[in-house]
């Protein structure tokens, strides 16, 4: 049986007529978007001290004083950290043309060496080479792609149409020597995630919460804005049996409201389990006033659907920006007025 997968997933790609190399974790089943039936997304192979990591940007443009923080820390940790050959291009404010941005991503998929792929800051461009890369080698050796806000681009086509689990995670723009980009606690279950320590998280409860038991579910989503800019593409996430997350940053509040109209008429929240609802930073409003906060446009949107919701999780644009295990299955339950989400072992 291949690695990573459960019997049942098993006995499912052989029935589809599948044939599954032994030292494979690829289950191409997602093309009818059999993924979100699954037992279990295919996990990568966590990091060890001295594997390679190898940072690269796919949207906005970074400098090597911006990531030197973060360089340092990794190497801390024991990893080697190696550089895209674009990392520093400019093209305006993108980090490179999109050939050059689009090289760097495939020559980090195709490099065995390379064990896990940093996105250096988010912005807009990641979209701009999604449909250049050839997946076939990443898709027989997976391995984790770490990065939020735009990178949300890659966890949702990842989940949608490979079915293999990503780092919803800070990136190194985040991390500052002084701690002033990033809390230790996030640093720290950074650590966790990439080398394969249990993920547990307990929060505030929040007045606007409208769980009422526990949910479980696979973990999925990111960026509102491009979980909006996916809506109708083969990146569109299926949301059913899901807990799906969101996040977002500089918004205009009726543009809150709208992306979650064209989520909700889309389908998204079909079947959903719940919605994990992380920072809502630094929106923006008219002259004229919209006339609720962020989170109340949420909790009033989507109460229309009667599922549960679930506020304040400390992920997203923020300072203690927690990272999120994207496709694991997860439970997130309440106790008075603290939360917590737990991530399932692994079979």
């Amino acid at each position: 049986m291949p690695n990573n997968l459960g019997e049942q997933d098993y006995e499912k790609s052989c029935e589809s007529g599948l044939i599954l190399d032994g030292n494979s974790s690829y289950l191409r089943l997602c093309a009818l978007g059999e993924c979100a039936n699954l037992e279990y997304m295919i996990q990568p192979n966590y990091l060890k001290a001295g594997d390679h990591i190898r940072i690269i940007s796919t949207a906005r443009k970074i400098s090597a004083e911006e990531i030197e923080a973060s360089k340092s820390l990794f190497e801390s940790w024991g990893l080697k950290v190696e550089y895209g050959e674009n990392l520093f291009a400019e093209d305006d404010q993108f980090a490179g043309t999109e050939a050059q941005r689009t090289a760097d991503l495939q020559a980090a998929l195709d490099d065995e060496s390379v064990k896990a792929i940093v996105f250096a800051r988010g912005g807009y461009g990641s979209v701009q080479v999604l449909d250049r890369i050839d997946w076939s080698n990443f898709k027989m050796k997976p391995k984790w792609l770490v990065g939020y806000s735009d990178i949300t681009v890659f966890h949702s086509y990842l989940n949608r149409a490979f079915g293999i689990e990503s780092l919803h995670a800070p990136m190194p723009v985040n991390i500052k020597q002084d701690g002033s980009g990033l809390s230790k606690e996030a640093e720290r279950d950074l650590h966790k995630a990439l080398f394969g320590e249990q993920l547990n998280y307990n929060f505030q409860a929040h007045s606007f919460n409208t769980i009422q038991e526990d949910i479980s579910g696979e973990l999925v989503g990111g960026n509102l804005s491009i979980l909006y800019s996916l809506s109708g593409s083969n990146a569109q996430l299926n949301g059913k049996g899901k807990i799906i997350f969101m996040e977002d940053l500089d918004e205009y509040l009726y543009h809150i409201d709208r992306m979650l109209m064209n989520l909700i008429r889309s389908d998204l929240f079909e079947g959903c389990v719940g919605v994990l609802i992380g920072g809502m930073s630094d929106m923006n409003d008219n002259t004229i006033p919209y006339g609720k906060t962020a989170e109340e446009i949420i909790a009033h949107r989507l109460g229309e659907l009667n599922i549960p919701l679930v506020f304040g999780f400390p992920a997203g644009h923020i300072h203690d920006n927690r990272p999120l295990i994207l496709g694991r299955k997860a439970s997130i339950s309440q106790n008075g007025n603290q939360m917590k989400l737990q991530f399932h072992e692994r079979a």
